[in-house]
């Protein structure tokens, strides 16, 4: 199973990378937030990974209040973005 962890960890962290990389490149606004919720659920999976090597319960609580105020997060951002037409 540390194999497995290990291996994801390593895709998520390019994946990371390649987040930062076109963030460091964005024109816009939107592509910005889009780039930077990636990089932020990248950790947070990064994050669950080293909870499943460890073995502890409470990281996966911890991961699971970051990851639903990651999803509000993008949320209110869209809004922001859009100027609250739906």
């Amino acid at each position: 199973m540390t194999f497995i962890v290990v291996t994801t960890v390593v895709i998520l962290t390019i994946a990371a990378l390649c987040g930062i990389a076109r963030l460091v490149t964005a024109t816009d606004e939107a592509t910005s937030a889009a780039v930077s919720d990636l990089i932020y659920f990248c950790a947070i999976s990064v994050f669950i990974a080293s909870a499943m090597v460890r073995e502890t319960a409470v990281l996966f609580d911890v991961a699971s209040v970051s990851a639903l105020f990651g999803i509000l997060a993008t949320i209110a951002l869209a809004r922001i973005l859009t100027r609250g037409r739906r």
